[in-house]
């Protein structure tokens, strides 16, 4: 099961990363730079599978968030090193909530509850209709307003399944 964990901030540096010491890979896979505004900084490894929201470009200067597995091996080095899963390129009209979701849709923080409505997209990551139960899964979850409630609920605009 993936440990999801995140970093925000700001894209400082978009550079090529080599995967590979006869080039086939040159080109396909990105280093972000992102620093948070505290002093803290992280590179992200963004491969061809890595699932960026809404199919979002990402450019030097926007503000992001990384998510990453925890239990994943990393190098020791600083900043740290991490391959990314998902970049969501922030939205000022949108949240974006990836967790593990119990049977009844709590994520594993505790802190969102979905309730899912007819008008809620349910896909998978490439785009395809998702026709399972979401219990019980990794997701990542699109939406507006939430009650102050904890848990906050809310009625997501879209859900994607982390197969």
């Amino acid at each position: 099961m993936i440990n999801f964990a995140f970093f925000s901030g700001v894209v400082t540096m978009i550079s090529d990363f080599v995967m590979s010491p006869n080039g086939e890979a040159e080109g396909c896979y990105k280093q972000f730079s992102v620093e948070n505004g505290a002093g803290s900084m992280v590179n992200f490894i963004v491969s061809p599978t890595t699932y960026f929201i809404d199919h979002a470009r990402v450019s030097i200067g926007d503000r992001i968030t990384g998510y990453h597995d925890a239990n994943a091996p990393v190098p020791l080095i600083y900043p740290p090193r991490y391959n990314a899963l998902i970049i969501v390129k922030e939205n000022n009209s949108q949240n974006v909530k990836v967790d593990y979701f119990n049977e009844q849709l709590v994520s594993r923080d505790g802190q969102l509850k979905l309730n899912i409505s007819l008008y809620t997209q349910i896909l998978i990551a490439n785009g395809q209709p998702f026709t399972g139960n979401l219990a019980n899964r990794n997701l990542i979850v699109i939406y507006g307003p939430a009650t102050k409630s904890i848990p906050a609920q809310t009625m997501p605009y879209k859900v994607i399944v982390w197969c």
